[in-house]
């Protein structure tokens, strides 16, 4: 919902900040006074398309900002959206967007206080307000869209999904099959290489933890001779010492006897003792290890050679397969998989095929049973839709859809029984158009929706024919259409906001008054609605005026600043006797008999609006009990 806007310098307002409340919000004042440039400023914010020309001028940028509360469904359709780009804010109900167009033709765009491209701004305000007029916002325009309202419409989301589940899984094992049927000679190729590679890696033997073991001995047998030389020297010190120098363990033998003397005078040399004897038994014992080591010591240059080509080739392995001998046997292991699964690809074609088409003819009998509910619940739409334009004064309008399946020879069979394959629904029935040929089984195009192309149909007048409702003419009975099309489809339609410029053109005052009450219901789920929608209508009517929940006059003013005299809106939220007066100048007058017209106006809707509220509680209360 739409909470705040803030607009300077756009056009020909300087300085505007509107709050807005739920309900039917009406923006009333003379023509020119720049009620459907505040109309303007919304879309620009939204993301469409603006030049330097918008500034007002004497300026140097327009800048328009945003405050939207977001409902649940909306926080969960962006939240990853807004993560992914860094865009989050303090408080995920709120959304803020800012615009800001400079005369040197750089525009800014802003979400949540962060600068973003006009195509991340239009991705991210999509499906918050759908503007009536020449612009993208408005979903009815967009095809696509048609079926999803149909269908939610209908409540036929659960079968939608279930096509839309079949749908996925063909296209897994499609993309499997596309990998498997590459050229033949490619996967030729392939094949010898992995052969090739396996036979690398298995012929080489390798072991884990092997390449450090060889690494540790390299360098033992590269200097073997002067490890020999000296581990005896050092052997020698300890065990048989210099003729002028005695050993190690001679001096230490030494020490021991005379350490032994004084303990035996001081028993508290005992402990000292005690770790002398230890020393000495550890200087033996090392020894001994170095005599075990120094014969183990191989002067070997053919070891030696063995170990460094036994190194060189895991390396030039580890350059082609992996950092360490682990990642090459694993690589080794993958390639046997990957040479397995071609060598059986045959195999794996026709087991995929025949899965393939199974899950065909699934989707095949699913997506029939989808079309024909759409087909139930487009009839019921059409005949409510009609209903809702002969209250607006276009009796002679009918409503329609155009069903259309597009052959496919990679798409889903349909069986012999299948009537039409290009059909149009109405209120008064169903009418083929096209239908297959019985002698050359139809196969049909088919996405994550199912197999219809679905697209709405109206004729404004009696005797026209259906035709799409994207080429129908602008005016009154495009704006009575778009409102007939919000009432019925307002429980399938998501978008909070709904915002109506000047709907009430060519119409008179005795429809204006339905045109507001079927406004009305839209804020309140009354009638045939059962989603409350914030609703801003432009209007010059008074009998639509009058159901307003909230009443703005915009006003176009002259003010002077040093000399000069410069045309500024201004807007006013008018309560009770002041909204009184500006339906009696609506209605054309400023006398005693406009007034009461007025009084009248506000009397008969607050009547309407007690009666329906009351309708609906006492409906609530049948329902719960």
């Amino acid at each position: 919902m739409l909470l705040e806007l803030r607009i300077r310098d756009f056009a020909i307002i300087d300085a505007l900040e509107l709050r807005f409340d739920p309900g039917l919000v009406v923006l009333t004042g003379e023509t020119g006074a720049g009620k459907s440039i505040i109309v303007d400023a919304v879309e620009l914010v939204l993301g469409e398309w603006a030049d330097s020309t918008v500034v007002r001028a004497g300026a140097d940028r327009a800048l328009i900002e945003a405050v939207f509360r977001l409902e649940a469904d909306q926080q969960t359709r962006i939240a990853s959206m807004l993560e992914q780009e860094g865009l989050e804010s303090d408080n995920p109900r709120l959304l803020l967007l800012g615009r800001e167009v400079r005369l040197n033709r750089r525009n800014i765009c802003r979400v949540n206080g962060r600068t973003v491209t006009l195509q991340m701004l239009r991705e991210v305000t999509e499906g918050l307000v759908d503007i009536h007029g020449q612009s993208e916002h408005l979903s009815l325009l967009r095809v696509p869209e048609h079926v999803k309202l149909l269908d939610r419409y209908g409540e036929l989301g659960g079968l939608q999904e279930d096509v839309a589940g079949i749908v996925k899984r063909v296209r897994r094992i499609r993309g499997e099959l596309e990998g498997l049927k590459q050229d033949e000679r490619e996967l030729a190729h392939r094949a010898d290489l992995l052969k090739f590679q396996i036979d690398e890696i298995t012929s080489a033997a390798l072991e884990p933890g092997e390449e450090a073991a060889f690494r540790e001995e390299r360098p033992r047998l590269a200097n073997a001779e002067r490890l020999a030389e000296l581990t005896q020297e050092v052997t020698f010190a300890i065990e048989e010492g210099e003729p002028q120098t005695p050993s190690a363990v001679d001096s230490l033998g030494g020490a021991l006897r005379l350490l032994a003397e004084a303990a035996r005078v001081d028993p508290s040399l005992e402990p000292l003792l005690e770790d002398a004897e230890s020393i000495s038994f550890q200087l033996q014992e090392l020894a001994r290890q170095l005599r075990d080591y120094q014969a183990q010591i191989e002067y070997n240059p053919q070891r030696f050679r063995e170990v460094e080509e036994r190194l060189a080739l895991i390396r030039r392995l580890e350059r082609k397969y992996g950092e360490t001998v682990e990642e090459v046997l694993a690589y080794a292991e993958a390639a046997e998989d990957e040479l397995d699964a071609i060598t059986h690809s045959d195999e794996r074609i026709v087991e995929l095929e025949a899965e393939e088409e199974r899950l065909l003819e699934a989707l095949s009998r699913r997506a029939l049973d989808l079309s024909e509910r759409r087909r139930d619940v487009a009839q019921e739409l059409a005949r409510r839709v009609e209903r809702e334009l002969a209250d607006l004064q276009m009796e002679g309008a009918r409503f329609g859809m155009a069903f259309e399946r597009r052959p496919d020879p990679e798409g889903v069979p349909l069986p012999a029984s299948t009537s039409s394959l290009v059909f149009r629904v109405s209120g008064s029935g169903v009418d083929e158009l096209e239908s297959p040929d019985p002698e050359d089984p139809s196969r049909v195009a088919f996405d994550q929706s199912g197999i219809d192309r679905v697209e709405f149909l109206v004729s404004a007048n009696p005797g026209e024919p259906l035709k799409p409702m994207t080429k129908i003419a602008s005016g009154g009975e495009t704006s009575r259409l778009m409102l007939a099309l919000k009432a019925v489809l307002s429980r399938a339609d998501e978008t909070p906001t709904l915002i109506f410029d000047e709907i009430d053109q060519g119409i008179g005052g005795r429809v204006g008054a339905t045109v507001g009450e079927k406004l009305w219901e839209l804020t309140t789920g009354a009638g045939p609605a059962s989603l409350q929608h914030q609703v801003l209508c432009v209007t010059h009517l008074p009998q639509l005026a009058g159901f307003g929940d909230e009443h703005l006059r915009v006003e176009k003013q002259i003010e002077r600043s040093d000399g000069t005299e410069r045309t500024v809106t201004r807007i006013r939220r008018l309560e009770d006797g002041e909204r009184v007066k500006e339906l009696a100048l609506m209605l054309g007058g400023a006398g005693e008999a406009a007034y009461r017209s007025a009084e009248a106006i506000l009397e008969q809707v607050g009547g309407q609006k007690a009666r329906r509220s009351g309708e609906e509680a006492r409906h609530r209360e049948q329902v719960e009990a």
